[in-house]
């Protein structure tokens, strides 16, 4: 239980970093809400691999450019669904503010990241991940 809640709490943090970057880039800098989503997410990805790493799943035991590499590529399979789910809604609801295209989004791709996180990048070979 402690790992699902340090996830939510690594998850919450990310989405907290994403909305208010997508909400300062779209508002304050005037950004297409579709490029503010990719530097939002470039950002919120940066905090949760900390929180991950550090609260969450611990080093994975791996060497660090295969751990990173890992990530890496988890999370971003899961920004682009993550994305597709964002533009598929803004596009097929041009009124749906971004930030609600985010929430949905978001925890949708939750689920994927839990999954490919604790599988692929800090699964340890031979223990329960």
């Amino acid at each position: 239980m402690k790992r699902y809640l340090a996830f939510a709490f690594a998850g919450a943090s990310g989405f907290v970093v994403d909305a208010v970057a997508l909400l300062a880039l779209t508002t304050l800098l005037d950004f297409d809400p579709f490029v503010a989503r990719v530097l939002s997410i470039g950002l919120a990805l940066c905090l949760t691999w900390m929180i991950n790493r550090t609260m969450t799943f611990g080093p994975s035991g791996r060497h660090i450019a295969e751990e990173g590499a890992r990530y890496g590529g988890v999370a971003l399979g899961t920004a682009l669904v993550n994305y597709l789910i964002y533009s598929g809604i803004l596009l097929g609801w041009p009124s749906v503010p971004p930030v609600v295209a985010l929430i949905v989004a978001s925890g949708l791709a939750m689920v994927i990241s839990y999954l490919g996180y604790s599988r692929l990048v800090f699964g340890r070979r031979g223990a329960d991940a």
